[in-house]
């Protein structure tokens, strides 16, 4: 096996793939890409041992000595020759205008890219770490450490000489340092320390766990999430610290912060570079492997993972195998993760490679979803996030779709997605109903046809519409029916629908339908004709909408045939259009239905068709007797000799009795209820609405020898007739069925009358009294005279200029005002005096006479 992976990798290491992912579901979180241009022509001749990230370019460091600046593309910008031996560390401060470099034979150069200062010294051990200060760009922040045996603190003095100091020492060679802020991380044969710059003091000691590891062969690995987090990865082991203040009382002689390792876990892969992402980290490993057919160790590809760290383990949230050149001959120490904060870009750096890993955008995103076949996630992500994707269009991924579709079968969803996808693009439309037609499936896209915005040419619809007419003729009706009329040459498809009626003739469905396409063309003739012979509901919304009243009137027959209320309500609304009297004439031979417009115009207007009055007699008589009695009653047109003579010839009893008593014969009439109907309580309110002693005596003498009538009358009579009339003319020795219960009523309606009356006398006695008393209020009241008031007869003010003399005069309830002289004298038989001005108009004299005198 390890010979066949051999062989995949030589075909792979020439290749410019990202990397080789395993066939999963789940979409990868990160893209991969070989850098190249300048750095593939460093490494074909040497190889890289260092590099350093800025946002604005690369620093790389290489086994031959050389320190290459280059863009993020990977092109040479600046070259430095360092040292004849390998390069061990590239450092860069924050604005990226200061660098610092070490070397295996001692050499440390740091100096400014654009500026002339510079640093200069060999020592006599290797030097495997510098690290300049990230704010080296300021005066105040001139320092940088370097680490072989010892670290050593360099600072600039105020003589613009460099002062050292020694860190830490002891613990062997220093092999990994970060720095950020005021904080310098360093890690050694032991473990890592923290050493604050501006106190000057260590605050803390993170002791690595697997000692067995050697640490030259397993280097720590060291990353500043921000100023106070810190992550170590160093074998299989992975520790987040965060740098905490502490509190002034516990301080005493400790330093004034103190670490707590927050997060603590193992990893199934040796740790050769860490990076954060968000919460999350990405972890570089270096994966060893045994063959199942030689069971020896060898080097596999490294994994580049993304976990979620938490308190005592972690989540594994992606991994991916990257195939980078020479992977089979690299030791964990051989590579390195170096990130770039601004854009989340990842560098995994190997000997003879360089591999960037980057977040997968949108783009990305929807390459993935198509690749899956996932279309529809895909329009969607293109749709919400369309002004962020870049090398996709919403359009190319729906046609895609709907070829997906078509391709599996599922017309009728490719159809419904055209509506979405093609918009208001006329062209693709009809590119895509051409390519329905070459399947078959023209169907399956008529229901989704744009038909206004765009609007597509007409031999697009006539092609769909004839299709239809073939094999479908109630599709056809309904594409008829909701496509409006102009999207199609009318006459082209009325020609072919009766060219179908040819061979079936009565087939309601291209009947009805060819009514509506002669409509659509303004041939309403043509049209109401065929939904007359179909009996069609529409026929009534056809008249009235196109004012087709005019090509009706001979058709009101088959109009009230079909539906005669609908037909009634229609004609009576538009009588300026049919008359009356044409209606009536053409519905002469059916009589039927000339009662039933008859009756409801009459039910509208009782004078509008007075002259029919005598028509409808027979009419009801006839068809409707129910409603004869109250049409007898509620006309005034009608001549009562016909309508008795029908009623009598047809023996419509009660509709007699009503023509007889408004004829004024009573008598016949109650005779006949007596006689014809024997219903005494009929009889009685017969007599009752006539009100009429003469013929309360006629039923007394007819019910007299009868004693059902008898009760009838005992139980009825008390209000209208005195009961002693006709108990006395009882014969004796009559049973008369419930004649005590008669009787007893016949008491209580007396008594009840008695009661009644009393309690009108009582009420009548309280009002005159009451009125009485209001009466003598008013007329007591004082009236108020003025100089404004005159005499009613010498029209002079009542009065006198002189209030000093006396003077008399009289005032009316009325206000009527007279001087008394001006008045005349009383007679003696009629003492009363009387206000003339009223008495004149009869308004009645004035209740009393105000003599005011002073």
């Amino acid at each position: 096996m390890a010979e066949a992976e051999e062989q995949e990798t030589g075909s792979l290491e020439e290749s410019t793939d990202e990397s080789e992912e395993e066939e999963s579901e789940e979409e990868p979180k990160l893209k991969y890409e070989r850098l190249s241009n300048g750095v593939t022509e460093i490494l074909q001749k040497d190889a890289a041992s260092c590099m350093t990230v800025h946002d604005k370019f690369l620093a790389l460091g290489t086994h031959y000595g050389k320190v290459y600046l280059l863009d993020v593309q990977g092109n040479i910008t600046q070259k430095f020759d360092v040292s004849p031996v390998k390069i061990n560390q590239v450092s860069l401060d924050e604005s990226g205008e200061h660098m610092g470099v070490c070397a295996e034979d001692g050499k440390v150069q740091v100096f400014g890219l654009y500026s002339g200062e510079e640093f200069h010294e060999t020592f006599d051990c290797p030097i495997k770490i510098v690290a300049v200060h990230p704010h080296f760009v300021r005066s105040s922040c001139k320092q940088f450490v370097t680490g072989g045996k010892k670290l050593l603190l360099f600072e600039r003095s105020w003589m613009s000489r460099w002062k050292s100091s020694v860190l830490h020492e002891g613990e062997g060679n220093i092999r990994s340092v970060k720095w950020r802020g005021h904080l310098i991380a360093w890690a050694n044969n032991m473990g890592v320390k923290i050493f604050d710059i501006i106190s000057k003091q260590r605050i803390t000691n993170v002791p690595r766990d697997d000692i067995s590891l050697r640490p030259d062969m397993y280097p720590c690995s060291l990353c500043w999430k921000d100023n106070v987090t810190l992550i170590i990865g160093w074998g299989t082991s992975v520790k987040i610290c965060s740098v905490k203040e502490r509190h002034a009382s516990e301080m005493r002689d400790l330093p004034n912060r103190y670490v707590e390792i927050v997060s603590q876990f193992e990893t199934e892969f040796y740790i050769s570079g860490l990076a954060p992402l968000c919460d999350q980290l990405v972890v570089l490993s270096y994966v060893k492997e045994v063959s199942e057919k030689t069971e020896r160790e060898y080097c596999a590809r490294p994994r580049l993972d993304i976990i979620q760290p938490l308190s005592e383990t972690c989540e594994e949230i992606s991994s991916d195998a990257l195939t980078v050149r020479g992977f089979q001959e690299n030791e964990c120490r051989d590579y390195h993760l170096e990130y770039s904060e601004g854009e989340s870009l990842f560098y995994i750096v190997s000997p003879r490679d360089v591999v960037v890993a980057k977040e997968r955008d949108q783009d990305d995103h929807i390459d993935w979803l198509l690749e899956k076949k996932k279309y529809e996630e895909a329009l969607m992500a293109a749709e919400i996030s369309q002004k962020n994707i870049k090398r996709h269009k919403i359009l190319d991924i729906g046609l895609a779709y709907i070829n997906h579709l078509v391709a599996k079968g599922e017309y009728d969803i490719a159809a419904r997605k055209c509506q979405k996808i093609l918009g208001k693009n006329a062209a693709l439309w009809e590119y895509e109903v051409y390519k329905f037609k070459e399947i078959g499936q023209l169907k399956a896209i008529s229901p989704y046809l744009p038909r206004g915005d765009p609007v597509l040419k007409p031999l697009i619809y006539e092609m769909i519409l004839h299709e239809f007419l073939e094999s479908d003729y109630e599709g056809f009706a309904t594409l008829i029916r909701e496509w409006p009329g102009d999207l199609y040459n009318n006459s082209v498809i009325v020609q072919a629908v009766r060219d179908h009626l040819k061979k079936d003739s009565q087939n309601r469905t291209l009947l009805k339908t060819l009514a509506e396409l002669y409509t659509y063309d303004k041939n309403y003739g043509n049209a109401l004709e065929i939904y007359l012979t179909l009996r069609h509901k529409d026929v009534f919304q056809l008249i009235h909408k196109h004012n087709l009243f005019s090509s009706i009137k001979d058709k009101i027959v088959l109009l009230m045939d079909f539906d005669s209320e609908k037909a009634v309500d229609m004609l009576l609304d538009n009588e300026d259009k049919i008359s009356i009297k044409k209606v009536v004439e053409e519905l002469e031979d059916r009589p039927e239905l000339q009662h039933v417009y008859l009756h409801k115009l009459f039910k509208r207007d009782h004078h509008r068709g007075q002259r029919y009055h005598e028509k409808q007699i027979s009419l009801y008589a006839e068809f409707d007797r129910p409603n004869l009695l109250p049409f007898l009653r509620d006309s005034i047109h009608c001549p009562l000799e016909k309508a008795l003579e029908i009623c009598q010839q047809r023996n419509f009893v009660e509709e007699t009795v009503y023509l007889l008593s408004r004829m004024g014969n009573s008598r016949s009439a109650l005779k006949m209820i007596m006689e014809e109907l024997h219903d005494v309580d009929k009889a009685i309110e017969f007599a009752k609405e006539q009100d009429d002693a003469e013929l309360w005596e006629d039923l007394i003498l007819y019910s007299i020898d009868k004693p059902p009538f008898i009760t009838g009358l005992l139980n009825n009579i008390g209000t209208h007739v005195d009961p002693i009339l006709l108990i006395h003319r009882i014969k004796e020795g009559m049973e008369i069925p419930n004649l005590r219960d008669s009787l007893v009523k016949i008491l209580q309606d007396y008594n009840l009358q008695i009661l009644l009356r009393e309690g009108c006398k009582k009420i009548l006695v309280a009002d005159s009294l009451s009125l009485l008393k209001k009466m003598h209020r008013t007329q007591m009241k004082g009236i108020l005279v003025d100089e404004e008031n005159i005499c009613e007869s010498c029209l002079s003010p009542i009065l006198p200029s002189d209030a000093a003399k006396p003077f008399s005069m009289v005032v009316f309830h009325c206000r009527h005002m007279f001087h008394k002289e001006c008045l005349p004298v009383p007679s003696m038989t009629s003492p009363a005096q009387f206000c003339n001005i009223c008495s004149a108009k009869h308004r009645g004299p004035g209740s009393a006479i105000l003599e005011m005198k002073k």
